[in-house]
């Protein structure tokens, strides 16, 4: 029987369409899924929209199930959730998550794909990428009891790392914006918001994820004497210069790199890519997530609103897409 099926490609920089093809027939082991949602992840999305993947990180950047190669063609994300039409038993009629670009349906290994929680609604499961990631970061850096937290970007990864610190027991916890927006964000999350020249300084931990060269030079100011910048942006082929002089050495602070890519080591022993996405979908119970589904749009207005919010013509943390 011949499955036609839909995608989303960016053509070249700055310009997108959608795709028809012919899916295959899931084989033993596969299963077939028809997507509910996706979620455009408007950091990482817009500089691979915008055509700002440098050439040595083409291969790092890959997402899990893309086809073709940046610039473009690319199809490209990796924040899908769909219902499982045909496969194995334990997962046919299921609602699962997969690291999967938008596309309307697509056949991929039963082990692409976990099973969404009955707690968690299928409308905020498509965070559970950067929710794992969030996860991933305090795995590389956890905050311990009591400690003096500041998360400086509150878009969608900074709010997602602000949601799982809201439930660490005594811990001050701040989100740090230039957007004043935010703080009903931060509100709905549970934790204190603050501009940047207000913030709470005497940190024991910043996350950074303001991707901007300002944003990490107060990440640095905010810290207590032997504390750590975990340096969540991602800068793309943008060239960023970090402030270590003043009191960079004579406060022993560190600036720590976290990516997704690979669990940390302290948990690598013990912890899996497929536990990391289960527990961050176990999180998404929390329905205080919903707060950073900003928007919502149809997969046929795909090609018309990714350059949007590319260009931040329309604000978002995250934009999901309803198919």
């Amino acid at each position: 029987m011949r499955r036609d099926t839909r995608a989303f490609w960016i053509l070249s920089p700055g310009k997108g369409e959608i795709r028809e093809a012919v899916l295959p027939d899931p084989g033993p082991g596969e299963v077939l899924v028809r997507t509910l949602f996706s979620g455009v992840s408007r950091g990482t999305e817009a500089i691979v929209f915008r055509g700002g993947v440098p050439p040595s990180q083409h291969a790092i950047m890959r997402a899990p199930f893309q086809d073709g190669t940046f610039p473009g063609p690319v199809k490209y994300g990796y924040l899908n959730v769909g219902v499982v039409e045909e496969g194995p038993a334990e997962l046919a009629g299921r609602t699962v998550f997969c690291l999967y670009p938008h596309q309307t349906r697509y056949v991929v290994p039963a082990g692409a794909v976990t099973p969404v929680p009955d707690g968690v609604p299928p409308e905020r499961a498509v965070l559970a990428g950067t929710v794992e990631t969030a996860v991933n970061a305090l795995w590389d850096a956890p905050p311990l009891v009591g400690d003096r937290v500041a998360v400086v970007g509150a878009g969608m990864v900074g709010c997602s790392v602000a949601g799982v610190l809201a439930g660490f027991p005594g811990c001050r916890v701040q989100l740090v914006d230039t957007d004043p927006s935010r703080f009903a964000v931060a509100e709905a999350l549970g934790v204190e918001f603050a501009s940047p020249e207000r913030a709470a300084g005497g940190c024991d931990l910043v996350v950074h994820a303001s991707a901007t060269e300002a944003g990490l030079a107060r990440s640095l100011e905010l810290l207590a004497p032997d504390g750590q910048v975990v340096e969540l942006s991602w800068y793309g082929d943008r060239k960023v210069s970090v402030p270590l002089g003043e009191f960079f050495h004579s406060r022993r602070l560190t600036v720590r790199g976290s990516q997704v890519g690979a669990v940390p080591p302290a948990r690598r022993a013990s912890r899996s890519f497929a536990d990391r996405l289960a527990l961050a979908l176990r999180l998404l119970a929390n329905p205080a997530f919903d707060a950073l589904v900003t928007g919502e749009s149809t997969f046929a207005e795909l090609p018309r609103i990714m350059p949007a919010l590319a260009a931040g013509r329309l604000p978002a943390l995250c934009h999901r897409i309803v198919y």
